[in-house]
């Protein structure tokens, strides 16, 4: 196969994804997405977006899954489950083994306030690291049942990626990052998005839900080649 000097040199294509930590069908997109970017096999820059599925849900809630799908949707404790079997399958699919059953409804504020502290330190040199803390947040409730809205398990999480405790334990107990998790909502409303995950690419396509792997590839390629025609347009 012969290799053009302009696929070589695929500029860097930013994307911004919109989600929430306690959403199934954003942890499959995530998968999605990374297998997406393996068949584009070009350089990304993504950040993830706050975006609160239920801001009102209180801290700590003595409720299951299937109770709250149930009272969400209005209907009963089998339909519920027979639900989340159905995104349970899907998950499968992506190699995720959820553990729906674990699962407990969770307050996600200090969660995304802990997304940005990560991405913070991207910028001191920690690249990646809001990625692990958003995979390990995700894999956490989904997978194993912890409880993503109890500062303790917060902090151990953090920890787990290489988030200093004290630090995170300081960001927790105070308000910082509240105004970042806030204009990440209030840009998805000025963007009328209203669910996720949602995938903004290079700031001109949109991309609404856990998409197919190889439609995600097809958009990040039209973006890399549009960038590129405009580069070129620009220098000459």
């Amino acid at each position: 196969m012969v290799i053009t000097t302009s696929e070589r040199a695929r500029p860097s294509i930013e994307v911004d994804i919109w989600t929430d930590v306690v959403c199934p069908w954003c942890y499959i997109g995530k998968r999605r997405f990374e297998r997406a970017g393996e068949i584009y096999d070009g350089p990304l820059e993504v950040r993830f977006r706050s975006f609160e599925l239920n801001p009102e849900r209180p801290r700590n809630l003595e409720q299951t899954l299937p109770e709250m799908l149930a009272a969400k949707y209005g209907v009963s404790l089998d339909q519920a489950m027979a639900m989340n079997q159905r995104v349970t399958d899907a998950a499968a699919g992506e190699g995720l083994d959820f553990r729906l059953d674990l699962a407990r409804p969770a307050n996600t504020f200090d969660a995304h306030r802990l997304i940005h502290l990560a991405r913070a330190h991207e910028s001191k040199g920690a690249q990646g690291l809001q990625s692990q803390m958003v995979e390990r947040l995700k894999s956490a409730y989904f997978l194993e049942g912890k409880r993503i809205d109890d500062r303790s398990a917060l902090l151990d999480l953090g920890a787990e990626v290489g988030l200093d405790r004290d630090e995170a334990a300081a960001v927790l107990e105070s308000d910082r990052y509240e105004s970042e998790v806030r204009a990440d909502e209030e840009s998805a409303r000025q963007l009328d998005i209203h669910g996720v995950p949602f995938f903004v690419i290079d700031g001109r396509y949109g991309i609404s839900g856990a998409q197919d792997p190889e439609l995600i590839a097809r958009v990040l390629a039209r973006a890399a080649a549009e960038s590129q025609t405009s580069c070129v347009g620009g220098r000459e």
